[in-house]
């Protein structure tokens, strides 16, 4: 059920009944290999994914810079994606699919592989974007993450939805 609706919410699979309303940019990073080609160098993947994603060509290389920055990769920015870590992985595609600025982001579980000080920076920005007033899709099996970082939360279970309410309320039942 997670993964379908993730996807019906990105528009890479419709529907098969009732109906659905995005409003806003969507950025999704719902697995490392949907942003990430292996084979190319995580530069070539930044300018991709930007240039993919309608960044407009004048803000390119600002963003290509800040993307560099939070990432932390060092002189790993210009190795094949294939040699990085999964925690590599996962910071460079975070920080791609933040970089566009989407008015609602979706995070599946995938920032599990980082490690605690690049959580502690993914954990930072989603924060800043929805006090930003943009929207936060954050799925995790982790509690105290979901805790943290939403006010409402859905509980799937066997492709259906559990419970839907206040984050706290969801959360007790869940434990």
């Amino acid at each position: 059920g997670k993964s379908t609706l993730l996807r019906i919410l990105t528009g890479h699979l419709p529907q098969t009944s009732g109906r659905v309303d995005v409003n806003g940019k969507v950025s999704a990073m719902l697995s490392l290999n949907t942003v990430l080609n292996p084979e190319d160098t995580g530069l070539s993947n930044i300018k991709f994914n930007l240039l993919l994603n309608g960044s407009p060509k004048s803000e390119i290389d600002g963003l290509v810079e800040e993307i560099i920055d939070f990432t932390e990769l060092g002189q790993f920015i210009y190795a094949p994606v294939k040699t990085y870590s999964s925690g590599m992985n996962a910071k460079l595609a975070f920080a791609i699919t933040t970089a566009i600025k989407p008015e609602i982001l979706i995070i599946d579980e995938v920032l599990s592989v980082g490690d605690a000080y690049f959580m502690g920076k993914a954990t930072k920005r989603m924060i800043e974007m929805c006090d930003q007033g943009k929207g936060l899709i954050f799925v995790s099996h982790s509690n105290s993450a979901v805790q943290m970082l939403c006010d409402t939360v859905l509980w799937l279970d066997n492709g259906g939805v559990r419970m839907f309410g206040p984050a706290e309320q969801v959360l007790n039942a869940y434990e």
